[in-house]
């Protein structure tokens, strides 16, 4: 008898990919297999995300293609989850709409799967939303990669930014005792990962032991394990303190990169915003770390069109982009988002605008990239591979370098996995191109 196969999409931002992880673990705890794709799967479930509103339309839509494959095999199951189910009010219009979904849950239920995976196969239709602030420790785990893999350390969000749902569907900020993130990181060091992702909303607030550990301690903490490269994200400028920089400067494992969304350049804006910092703020944060931390690079994330932003507010993100010299940005138009202040504001920036804007941003920070890598020309630095493109009659190995560039150098799948000391050679907007230097 062939067993269970699961399929498990996800949308949006890595917090959703770990918990993905999650649930493949208890998935497989149950005695299921991955299966290659959703027309193989005895059980499907999506992971959703309602940052923007570009994710939940393509949910609706994905979810809309389930009913072919319900109707050829009435024994599916589809499940719906994630930060866009923490919705109470878009789960019930989702468990209302789809009647072929079979399980609807929230953020705060990911460890009652099992349970309503078993109440499904006794023909229940399953929604659960409730609200948790209990941290589940233990959950199995089947990681994506056998080299570079995620921690969460903290969840949930106290910022309230005006335009973001992420409070009201993950909650309070609620940190993890920091001797289960060591533990879990010492098992992952034991199993040969090189590189961790140190995950939460706002990182730089992360409060173990009620107080005693705060995250340049952790840092500490994370690196006495051993393992080779440390990263986090996301970072707060509110909450970027001398403390971190200085961690970062001294820890030899922490990599030279961080993501420091500034979302605006216009004083204005980040005030309507709630960010809680200035312009000035944020690129005296910027020369602080480019002064203490040898080789950094520093990416962003960008929203355009927010309400009531003028061409003089367009501008000054402009310059900010311009002083600050970003390795990345990641740029977004404003998404109003119900249940956020910022949804209910006056001065709600026409589509056309938002789109113009976010155009010539890009446009902007694209001309800046190539020049920002010819620096590297000549270099040598340590390169993680992630991978292998055979595309090409020359096989291309790529990875990072520990400040996150990304680099493609001659090399096939035996060195995927390893570290590899490579010369760059010459330099792409978005990449590097080196080639590898033996011992």
């Amino acid at each position: 008898m062939s067993k269970i196969q699961y399929f498990i999409e996800s949308y949006g931002c890595q917090m959703n990919d770990h918990d993905s992880e999650k649930i493949a673990g208890m998935l497989q705890k149950m005695g299921y297999d991955r299966a290659k794709n959703k027309f193989d799967a005895d059980i499907i479930i999506f992971n959703t995300c309602c940052v923007r509103e570009h994710a939940e339309l393509r949910v609706f839509g994905n979810v809309g293609a389930l009913k072919k494959l319900k109707d050829e095999n009435p024994e599916l199951i589809n499940a719906v989850c994630g930060c866009m189910m923490q919705q109470q009010e878009v789960a019930k219009k989702l468990f209302k709409r789809f009647p072929y979904v079979n399980i609807v849950f929230g953020t705060h239920c990911l460890d009652k799967l099992p349970d309503m995976i078993t109440q499904a196969r006794l023909g229940n239709r399953v929604i659960s939303t409730e609200d948790g602030n209990e941290i589940i420790e233990g959950l199995p785990i089947i990681r994506q990669n056998k080299y570079q893999t995620s921690v969460t350390i903290m969840y949930g969000c106290d910022n309230y930014c005006t335009y973001c749902i992420v409070p009201y569907v993950r909650g309070h900020e609620r940190s993890r005792d920091p001797e289960n993130i060591i533990a879990e990181v010492e098992g992952l060091v034991k199993d040969g990962y090189k590189e961790i992702t140190l995950l939460g909303q706002n990182v730089n607030s992360y409060n173990g032991r009620n107080g005693e550990v705060d995250f340049p301690k952790l840092l500490h903490m994370v690196a006495d394990t051993g393992i080779e490269r440390i990263r986090f994200m996301t970072s707060h400028p509110k909450d970027l303190s001398p403390k971190l920089i200085e961690a970062m400067a001294s820890i030899d494992a922490v990599c030279n990169h961080i993501h420091l969304p500034v979302q605006s350049g216009s004083d204005r804006i980040l005030s309507r915003m709630n960010r809680k910092y200035s312009s000035s703020d944020y690129l005296k944060l910027v020369s602080e770390l480019r002064n203490a931390v040898k080789g950094i690079e520093i990416t962003t994330d960008i929203i355009v069109g927010f309400p009531t932003e003028t061409d003089e507010d367009f501008n000054d993100t402009l310059n900010i982009v311009k002083a600050a010299y970003f390795a990345a940005a990641y740029t977004f138009m404003y998404s109003p988002r119900a249940g956020t202040p910022a949804a209910k504001m006056a001065g709600q920036i026409p589509q056309n605008i938002k789109s113009e804007r976010l155009k010539i941003l890009n446009e902007y920070q694209a001309s800046t990239l190539q020049n920002g890598n010819l620096k590297y020309i000549g270099t040598t630095g340590n390169v993680l591979v992630e991978g292998c493109d055979t595309r090409s009659e020359c096989k291309q190995a790529f990875g990072k370098l520990s400040n996150f560039k990304m680099v493609y150098f001659p090399g096939d799948e035996s060195l995927i996995g390893k570290t590899v000391n490579v010369e760059i050679i010459s330099a792409k907007n978005n990449s590097l191109i080196g080639t590898e230097v033996k011992a």
